[in-house]
């Protein structure tokens, strides 16, 4: 009879840790060493060339940060993980390694701004071509698979535009191309979606965000199978974009009440949104759980939950913004989401600064959206706190 696999929610807690916790500790330790220390030479080399498990340096590895990876791989559902110092190196580092002059990319217009300036000034440097197809023409995205792709990138939920892709169908798609398939699941989580299990090559997320959760540690995690994620590994341990210990222990804390903390963002956001379509002075809500979403039955099927963001257009655009976000009492005013604290921003100065208004514009975001992360709070207040900022605007 086969062992009953563990629920998210208690993976989330355990994965990784029985074998990392030394003596009598109950919790995993912070290693800082930089460098680890052989009595045999023999032994020193065997685990250098990674025939024997072990670490050398602490770029290329360290006991505290591959517990992260392994409880995010576990989660996601993974053969293998590799982790980087951000969400934008895990990103960059994915596509520098698995790219290179000639190869093609196609993806969306709705990336994070981080990304989108990757495909938009980088890249092309390189001579990788870029195509940036509408987010939601999945017709557009699959006549471009067929011209042929390298590199399929996906984003599902949209930040902060909260469209929705079908991964499954977009999946098979780029693999007809012969794509590697890489997703973005940092809005959804592993506890609202499983890439991997829609078909996806590599799931990518920001940890600063609903992984770490309390906005104190930077991080990023790439999941998915051994030979892609060695690839990754390979270029980010080049390049340096090391995960500290430090923060991958704040981010292993902060991932063991990711299910919790998941489950009452999603009601929260739900409630919020629900909330905001009888106001008078809101123009437009973007949520998935919504039932006149676009993209809800496609969400409703591929996700368990949808998510602790939302974003919703005000009247009077940025004028209106300049007063609506700084009378909200119960809501950081910040550059970040996922975190136990609801938190406010507009894209112009959070997830596409990197952007002109022009550019923005052109994405289809209107400089009167608002970005909304829906923290644990209790929803009477979150809602209070709306209605009496709306009467600012």
């Amino acid at each position: 009879m086969s062992e009953k696999v563990p629920t998210p929610g208690t993976q989330a807690v355990w994965a990784g840790e029985h074998r990392a916790l030394g003596g009598d500790a109950t919790q995993v330790p912070v290693i800082h060493s930089v460098s680890y220390g052989y009595g045999e030479v023999e032994q020193w080399k065997s685990v250098a060339v990674g025939e024997e498990a072990g670490h050398i340096y602490g770029r290329n590895s360290n006991p505290t940060v591959a517990v992260f990876e392994e409880k995010v791989r576990v989660l996601e559902g993974g053969k293998a993980a590799t982790s980087a110092s951000t969400g934008m190196a895990a990103i960059s580092n994915s596509l520098f390694a698995l790219l290179a002059p000639g190869k093609r990319v196609v993806s969306i217009k709705d990336t994070y701004g981080g990304t989108n300036r990757v495909f938009a000034d980088y890249l092309p440097q390189y001579g990788v071509d870029i195509e940036l197809c509408e987010t939601d023409d999945h017709e557009q995205i699959e006549a471009e698979l067929a011209k042929g792709c390298d590199v399929l990138y996906l984003e599902t939920p949209t930040n902060p535009t909260l469209k929705v892709l079908d991964l499954a169908r977009l999946a098979k798609a780029g693999h007809d191309a012969g794509a590697v398939v890489i997703v973005d699941n940092t809005v959804a989580t592993p506890i609202n979606q499983k890439p991997l299990e829609l078909g996806a090559d590599l799931v990518i997320h920001s940890a600063t965000k609903f992984l770490g959760g309390h906005a104190d540690a930077l991080g990023g995690v790439v999941v998915g199978s051994e030979e892609l994620v060695e690839k990754v590994y390979a270029y980010r341990e080049i390049n340096g974009a090391t995960l500290h210990p430090m923060a991958a222990y704040l981010l292993l804390r902060g991932t063991k009440t990711l299910h919790l903390r998941i489950e009452r963002q999603n009601q929260n956001a739900q409630a919020v949104a629900e909330h905001l379509l009888n106001q008078p002075r809101v123009t437009s809500v973007n949520y998935p759980g919504l039932s006149g979403h676009a993209g809800h039955e496609v969400a409703a099927k591929q996700m368990t939950g949808f998510g602790g963001m939302l974003s919703f257009g005000l009247e009077g655009d940025l004028d209106a913004v300049r007063k609506f976000i700084p009378a909200m009492r119960h809501a950081h005013a910040a550059a970040n989401l996922g975190a136990v604290e609801t938190i406010v921003a507009a894209p112009a100065t959070s997830s596409h600064v990197e952007c002109t208004e022009e550019e923005r514009a052109a994405l289809g975001i209107p400089e009167g959206l608002i970005r909304y992360s829906a923290g644990i709070e209790d929803i009477e207040d979150l809602i209070a706190d709306l209605d009496q900022a709306l009467k600012a605007v």
